[in-house]
């Protein structure tokens, strides 16, 4: 094998990396408000955008780091193209909370998350479950319910802080 010189790195094995990485940079997309599909699609493109330099491995944090931003700017770049408005600031939040969790796993906050959500009443995870795993809309859940359109976003909207500061408290725990 020849000698690399100081400032470059051996060649990063592509395979391994979207294995490594894929599942968090769908997730990463999920959470920013992309359908299953189109999480895919702009997966696939990220590690295409990466490719097409040569990519230095800086350790799982950063790479993570790294796909997320390129992620986040495709699907900017394709919302603008759709003519549709993104929440940018929503998901610089949510990056930002991605950034500050990195060095756990995904499976570790997922769990944390659902014990999170055993904790709410029953009416808010249900109206929860509703809205974010059968997509279900707001009217509907009321119907669902059988409260008022506004007490479903406010049962919502309680039952998130719930979860956002249950979720705090339990990252405070484990630093």
């Amino acid at each position: 094998m020849k000698d690399l010189p100081q400032h470059e790195s051996p060649p990063v094995d592509v395979a391994q990396l979207v294995a490594e990485h894929q599942l968090t940079v769908w997730r990463s997309l999920r959470s920013w408000g992309c359908s299953p599909q189109e999480a895919e699609d702009l997966t696939q493109e990220t590690f295409l955008k990466i490719l097409e330099k040569p990519f230095e491995d800086q350790g799982d944090a950063a790479t993570r780091g790294y796909l997320r931003t390129v992620a986040r700017h495709l699907l900017i770049d394709r919302r603008r193209k759709e003519g549709r408005q993104t929440n940018v600031q929503a998901v610089e939040n949510i990056d930002q909370f991605w950034a500050q969790t990195d060095d756990r796993k995904p499976e570790a906050l997922l769990e944390m998350l659902g014990e999170c959500l055993q904790a709410l009443t029953d009416r808010a995870r249900l109206a929860l479950e509703l809205r974010f795993q059968d997509r279900k809309s707001r009217t509907e859940i009321a119907e669902a319910l059988e409260i008022g359109e506004h007490g479903a976003k406010n049962l919502m909207q309680r039952a998130k802080q719930q979860l956002r500061e249950c979720i705090e408290v339990k990252l405070k725990e484990q630093t």
